[in-house]
């Protein structure tokens, strides 16, 4: 008889799952009840499962505190955004779209600005800084920011994710040696980076600390991310707080109403431009999604 348990899933690849259970690691497939409720186990689900002959099924998936469409994770404490200003530079609005999403769930965003041994990147850093958000600035060469990144990382389930070719395997490794991830050189003819990260892995480094490894992505991949309803998105960026409730408006879109205290701020340098871009952005593409649509 199947013996059941509950585990959390630390890697899913090709429709099988590696769960972590109390006495070891057991490789599932998916019961075909999740298919037809339209559930996809995610690396960093409680899952219950059920084990007979070594062999493992999921058999229902624990309610999740949050989950994200990309990277595909759930229940993390904190999601860690890498970005960079050379080989390749981050788009800002890769970085504004992954922290809306973040916080449109209540889910902290600590953003990661690697190799500073290139490229110090003050405005990228000073941007975000402004925005309200925790910033580190890291180099996985000469191990600056290391420390201070492993301090916030300690105690939590967090989720590195950013931009192909940024250097988030790299720092894993920095932080946990014995890890040995394989990395991969950025082109310099294309100035972005290869996938060297396949799946969704999560990995131990002690003291009560896991991280969960994640594919990079591109400006192409983009569409494929969480969507926020448009009434929503103001909330999701941080740097909008002390404006919300002050327009002239009480249902202002910050794009075109006059007396709107967002477009004022920017106006006077207490948001920067590119973040208000990137708000306009997404507002558009949040206005073409339905509440219905959501569920």
């Amino acid at each position: 008889m199947a013996e059941k348990q509950v585990g959390r899933i630390i890697r899913s690849l090709s429709g099988f799952y590696d769960v972590q259970l109390p006495d070891g690691v057991v490789t599932c497939r998916g019961r075909g009840i999740l298919r037809k409720e339209q559930i996809t186990p995610l690396t960093g689900d409680l899952v219950e499962v059920s084990v007979a002959g070594g062999k493992g099924m999921v058999e229902a998936v624990l309610p999740r505190a949050n989950s994200f469409i990309r990277p595909a994770v759930a229940n993390v404490d904190a999601l860690v955004l890498f970005a960079a200003n050379v080989n390749p530079v981050t788009e800002p609005f890769l970085i504004d779209r992954v922290t809306a999403i973040a916080g449109n769930q209540n889910v902290p965003c600590v953003i990661c600005v690697n190799k500073c041994d290139l490229d110090p990147a003050e405005q990228l850093a000073a941007t975000y800084e402004k925005a309200g958000f925790p910033v580190i600035r890291t180099s996985a060469k000469t191990g600056q920011g290391i420390q201070e990144l492993r301090s916030i990382l300690r105690g939590k389930l967090t989720a590195f994710t950013g931009n192909s070719g940024v250097g988030k395997s790299s720092v894993l490794n920095r932080l946990c040696p014995e890890l040995e991830l394989a990395t991969g050189a950025v082109s310099e003819k294309l100035g972005r980076g290869r996938h060297t990260t396949r799946h969704v892995e999560l990995y131990s480094l002690g003291e009560d600390t896991y991280v969960m490894d994640t594919p990079g992505f591109s400006s192409f991949d983009t569409d494929q991310m969480d969507v926020i309803l448009k009434e929503n998105l103001q909330y999701a960026f941080p740097d909008f707080a002390p404006c919300v409730g002050r327009c002239q408006f009480a249902d202002c879109s910050h794009r075109k109403e006059p007396g709107c205290a967002v477009r004022s701020a920017v106006e006077a340098g207490e948001i920067f431009p590119s973040r208000y871009d990137s708000y306009l952005r997404l507002y558009e593409k949040s206005a073409q999604i339905k509440q219905w649509e959501l569920k």
